[in-house]
């Protein structure tokens, strides 16, 4: 696989971690659920004190993902049954009930969003080895109860639940930080695209077992989770298909996918059978459901795996449950991460088997203008959000 020019530089970082953390702190507000305007960049937010239980992050770089906008247009709602907005039919802003569906119960406000973290510990909680403070980190943005081993009822959320890293500091609790390995030479910004994108797919890849033999098709293949969806397939001995539009073979080409396919193209299951030789696919990693959804199961073999965390064409969708049964398939629903899920995506990383992608940085400041570009879907990889540096 080719390597993408995602090496740390060290002399750009800012290490602030010997610096008192002040007072107060820049960040952005989401006020409600609706459209642009209700995200609100601050600098007089007060900076959270860790709990007993707690580190407190300095954040060198947040990702952003299709997560942050869902969220604050109210797309979870089961009043919304379109796909996920674009540039081109708005912002969402007209969801009638607004809400977090079968997700959540429901937002507090103002939240700080913001799931996908990397920064340096600065302070720790009573309760949490104060040798910690000065780790390079990210987070795995799922917050779950120590005797809880799945979290499907009572699992959190960063930048939902609990505020997030869109801010210049987030108090999390310390299991949920992970030290980065010296050895991993990826910058702040690449590291940022890991906890939501890079987790998700990690998630879905180990709930549908994915490994050496199976063919796998990816569907929006050129978004965060597409692009992590590809290379960690690779990594786990998968062929992989995928699906985008045209204008971005050339760069999805990188990852190296066994063969690309046109969305747009009149007979997907066509094209792809001739990538495969005929061969039927194994498993189905989907984001984007939709009216492709029963063209691409015909593609599955007899005990094939469908797995999905996604739909940004479209959440309703017709399923004959004849292909269901009579077909013996398998079907995962991800969100919740695994427990493992996390250290496992931290492995790879650490073995050198994923270089995220990372279209564009901004300042934390622009988040406006970074949504309403994410909404183009122009994009290959992720966007990233860059705090301020800290003053004092």
């Amino acid at each position: 696989m080719k390597k993408l020019d995602n090496s740390r530089d060290l002399s750009a970082e800012t290490n602030s971690m010997n610096m008192p953390a002040p007072n107060s702190m820049c960040a952005v507000h989401l006020t409600g659920h609706g459209g642009i305007e209700k995200l609100v960049y601050r600098d007089d937010v007060p900076t959270p004190v860790p709990a007993d239980d707690e580190v407190l992050i300095q954040v060198a770089a947040a990702g952003m993902n299709n997560t942050d906008i869902n969220t604050r247009i109210g797309w979870y709602s089961k009043d919304m049954t379109i796909g996920t907005p674009t540039a081109d039919a708005g912002d969402g802003t007209e969801v009638e009930s607004a809400s977090m569906g079968d997700w959540k119960v429901g937002l507090s406000f103002p939240r700080i969003q913001g799931a996908d973290i990397v920064g340096h510990i600065v302070a720790a909680g009573s309760s949490v080895d104060s040798g910690r403070i000065g780790q390079r980190v990210t987070c795995d943005p799922y917050v779950l109860q120590s005797d809880d081993q799945q979290g499907w009822e009572n699992s959190g959320f960063l930048g939902a639940d609990y505020d997030g890293g869109f801010a210049q500091f987030v108090a999390v609790p310390a299991r949920n930080a992970y030290r980065i390995s010296e050895r991993v030479a990826l910058t702040d910004a690449a590291l940022a695209t890991l906890p939501c994108s890079g987790g998700t797919a990690m998630n879905m890849l180990l709930m549908a077992h994915v490994g050496p033999g199976d063919i796998m098709l990816v569907t929006g293949a050129s978004g965060g989770v597409g692009t992590f969806l590809i290379q960690l397939g690779h990594h786990l001995g998968a062929d992989v298909i995928a699906i985008a539009g045209k204008s971005k073979f050339e760069q999805l080409s990188v990852l190296s996918p066994k063969a690309i396919i046109d969305r747009n193209a009149a007979d997907q299951a066509a094209a792809i059978l001739a990538a495969t030789g005929g061969r039927k696919v194994t498993v189905i990693a989907d984001v984007v459901g939709g009216d492709r959804f029963t063209e691409y199961l015909s593609l599955l073999k007899r005990g094939g795996r469908y797995v999905t965390a996604g739909a940004i064409a479209g959440p309703i969708v017709a399923l004959d449950l004849r292909t269901l049964y009579l077909k013996s398939l398998e079907f995962y629903g991800s969100s919740v991460y695994r427990r493992d899920t996390f250290p496992k995506l931290l492995e790879i990383v650490e073995q050198g088997g994923v270089d995220p992608l990372v279209a564009s940085t901004r300042p934390l400041s622009e988040i406006r203008e970074a949504q309403l570009a994410f909404l183009e879907k122009k994009h290959i990889g992720s966007l990233v959000l860059v705090p301020p540096p800290v003053e004092g």
